[in-house]
């Protein structure tokens, strides 16, 4: 289950790393833009104007964020309490051709503890992505990625002090993709190939040794679309991954798998929009003491439009997940969520969601329940600042003689955004 961060309390504003996103003509039966979500709907006069350089715009922006923290090590009993300060300086670069698109993106992310300085960590990412427009309906498109990334104690991966980890774990993830698009008329076939490197950072704890959960995830694929109308399409997709673990032994979870699916995608009035596929997934393990995974795979968004100014918003997915627990491969998670963005005003945006989650593990009894519920106001000061106020609740239930953490989480955090 994804917890709150940073990134989804400053979507409502403009500007955020400059994704290269998939063109679609205006003539093509599988553009989805009937409605506009409130989050998606331009706002000229609190965007972002950049720095013009040459045939690229220049992004700067800085957002400082105050939080307080009522159980910073996620444990059930003996709660701390501290706050933190977080410090985010970021620089998007973004062509401005009319064909073809290319990105750059470098970020960081420095945390400090008030009391708990044994917790302070930075973050980075570097990053550039493209797209090479070949003909109407076809193109390519490629990125790739490197970040210095620290799991936050409620992760389920993750342990507080008492469990073996006196500091947070971080971790580098390097990650590419590339993706060929054709549209022809009615149809469009895609195919896709991601790559993630994960290299993750011992704390010479024999309790909690991370260097067992390096590895390699290749996954690769392919999407066939046809439109039925020029707003209903209907899908068939097949996606094989292979997971490569550095140390061999008792922790190996090296594996191969696929999920394949149909589905449906969506935007057929003024009200009602869409994505969502079922198919079956599968995960094989190289050990023989880990035994397959499979079972029915899920995922699937909705939005609707009850008013130009509302946005509800229901997700869901079902997938298999590699475990850290001794004795299992992996686990199946289940995930339902909802989500309301209302415009007030044009520059005071509200926004809450729910996430109930369900971990079942295989080969131990265990099972962990999530409770993931936020709520944001969004202050749109002008084209430079913003200002948020969040709040989050997280929960977590383990049970079976394998168990996990149980925990309870409060955070409120203030944040002020810079962008010019």
């Amino acid at each position: 289950m994804r917890i709150l961060t940073y990134s989804a309390i400053a979507a409502c504003m403009a500007l955020t790393a400059p994704q290269i996103v998939q063109a679609q003509d205006l003539g093509s039966n599988f553009k989805r833009d009937k409605n506009v979500s409130v989050r998606q709907r331009p706002r000229p006069d609190y965007e972002a104007a950049g720095q013009k350089a040459g045939g690229f715009t220049l992004y700067p922006r800085v957002t400082v964020d105050f939080e307080h923290n009522d159980n910073i090590y996620a444990v059930a009993t003996a709660k701390t309490d501290d706050n933190i300060w977080r410090v985010k300086p970021e620089l998007a670069v973004r062509s401005d051709w009319s064909r073809h698109a290319l990105g750059f993106f470098a970020g960081g992310n420095v945390i400090r503890y008030s009391d708990k300085g044994t917790e302070d960590t930075e973050e980075y990412t570097l990053s550039a992505n493209g797209r090479l427009d070949v003909a109407r309906g076809s193109n390519i498109t490629a990125s790739g990625q490197y970040q210095r990334l620290t799991e936050p104690r409620t992760a389920i991966t993750a342990g507080s002090p008492a469990g073996g980890t006196p500091k947070p774990v971080q971790y580098d993830l390097v990650t590419s993709s590339l993706a060929v698009t054709k549209e022809f008329n009615r149809l469009r076939v895609t195919g896709r190939l991601d790559d993630k490197d994960f290299n993750y950072k011992d704390q010479g704890v024999p309790a909690f040794n991370q260097n067992t959960r390096d590895r390699n995830e290749l996954s690769y694929g392919a999407k066939a679309e046809y439109a039925v109308s020029p707003d209903t399409a209907l899908y068939v997709s097949a996606v094989g991954n292979q997971k490569d673990y550095d140390i061999s032994g008792v922790t190996d979870r090296s594996s191969d798998g696929y999920v394949v699916g149909v589905g449906a995608n969506f935007d057929v009035s003024e009200l009602v929009r869409g994505d969502l596929q079922i198919g079956y997934m599968k995960q094989s393990y190289d050990r023989a003491a880990f035994q397959s995974i499979d079972g029915f795979n899920a995922a699937g968004r909705l939005e609707w439009f009850p008013t130009q100014l509302t946005t509800v918003g229901v997700n869901g997915s079902r997938t298999i997940e590699d475990a850290v627990a001794p004795g299992s491969p992996g686990f199946v998670s289940s995930n339902i969520g909802a989500s309301i963005d209302h415009e007030l005003l044009r520059n005071v945006l509200l926004s809450a969601s729910y996430t109930h989650g369900k971990d079942q593990y295989e080969q131990i009894a265990r099972d962990d329940k999530r409770d993931n519920f936020s709520a944001t106001a969004t202050y749109l000061l002008n084209r430079r600042v913003g200002l948020f106020l969040t709040y989050n609740y997280l929960k977590q239930d383990s049970t079976g003689a394998a168990k996990g953490a149980s925990f309870k989480d409060n955070k409120l955090i203030a944040s002020v955004a810079l962008q010019f």
